[in-house]
């Protein structure tokens, strides 16, 4: 009897690449993963070739550049996620001279038609390239920009548990006796922790030993928000120090506005653009004989908050949108209207700071 071993899986061949005089035009689609990513190529009349798994290494992108290089030209590529699976691909990608395209989730009605599988995701960003109907180009993060973003990212897990801190002490503090309760209730929260911090906790029970492990996890806490601060700050003032001159533009609100503008703000065309990332553009929402535009609720909203707080910041201290509050108001405008107008005055303004290559400096109407 003739024993056979099982079979063994295998990848699909590489194509031998063809001469140079042969060789046509193709594209890459990647749906990305966290351990993997999936590409598949298709060439420029459509025509599916192959599609393939590889890991998400140094070694795997080599592999998976070389396997679609192999089937012809490549010059375009759309890669899912590229804010974070694909971070690493883009990169690898661009490095190597490739157009990378951001690739959106396919609509649900294409996905009820044709399936869900990572090959057919993959083929779908080849041929959203391909029609032209993706067309973003990605955040290169290879910058400063990418460096506030970090440590944004720092900052804002380090205010939440700070502030958790806080809360876990104060709800410790009213279970403890009623002696030191009545002292350290009045305290403000610096002071609050700066007394609890400084406790003696010899024989005075563990709710006491906790408030001061809580009061020293917080004051950590705010050494680390401080310097993160001032590391934000730093980096804002070598990339785009005139921000910082703008009335109301504090290094957080610079920070997040260029992060959402990213280390290429050449990719965004115009101020308008600009506008609808950060969400301060109206959308049209007309039919028939109705003709009206209504609020953006897309876009970074976290840039959405920023503006709204240089706005706020402007209504209190500058004397020119002071005026334009006035005027506006007398014609009947609501403040949340004005509010509205004033936050897209300001990203035009901001617009012109962020992208250096724009260099008329027009007033702000605001």
């Amino acid at each position: 009897m003739t024993v056979t071993s099982m079979p063994q899986p295998t990848l699909p061949a590489q194509r031998v690449p063809a001469p140079a005089q042969e060789a046509e035009d193709v594209i890459l689609g990647v749906d990305t993963h966290k351990d993997a990513h999936v590409a598949a190529v298709i060439t420029t009349l459509g025509a599916s070739l192959a599609q393939q798994e590889f890991p998400t290494t140094a070694i795997g992108y080599r592999q998976l550049l070389t396997w679609a290089r192999s089937f012809g030209f490549l010059r375009r590529a759309g890669v899912e996620c590229t804010g974070s699976f694909g971070a690493a691909l883009t990169r690898v990608l661009r490095r190597e001279g490739i157009d990378v395209i951001e690739i959106n989730q396919p609509d649900r009605a294409t996905r009820r038609k044709r399936g869900k599988t990572d090959a057919i995701d993959a083929d779908a960003a080849a041929r959203a390239v391909l029609s032209g109907r993706a067309t973003t180009v990605p955040k290169s993060a290879d910058g400063p920009v990418e460096a506030m973003r970090v440590l944004r990212l720092a900052k804002e897990s380090a205010v939440k548990a700070r502030t958790q801190a806080l809360n876990q002490l104060k709800a410790v503090l009213m279970s403890i006796d009623p002696d030191l309760r009545e002292v350290l209730s009045g305290l403000s929260n610096p002071a609050l922790v700066a007394t609890c911090a400084a406790l003696d906790v010899d024989d005075r029970g563990e709710a006491v030993f906790t408030m001061r492990l809580l009061a020293r996890r917080a004051q950590h806490l705010s050494d680390e928000v401080k310097e993160l601060t001032r590391r934000t700050t730093r980096a804002v003032r070598v990339c785009r120090p005139q921000m910082l001159d703008l009335v109301g533009v504090g290094p957080d609100s610079a920070a997040v506005l260029l992060i959402a503008a990213g280390d290429n703000p050449d990719r965004l065309v115009d101020e308008a653009c600009f506008a609808a990332l950060c969400g301060v553009s109206p959308v049209e929402q007309s039919s028939g004989k109705t003709q009206r535009r209504r609020l953006n609720r897309g876009g970074h909203r976290q840039a959405n908050a920023a503006l709204y707080r240089i706005v706020q910041t402007r209504i209190r201290w500058d004397e020119r949108t002071q005026s334009y509050l006035q005027r506006r108001t007398a014609e009947g405008m609501s403040k949340r209207e004005i509010i509205r107008c004033l936050k897209r005055y300001v990203a035009r303004e901001l617009y012109r700071y962020i992208q250096p290559r724009v260099t008329n400096r027009v007033p702000s109407a605001a």
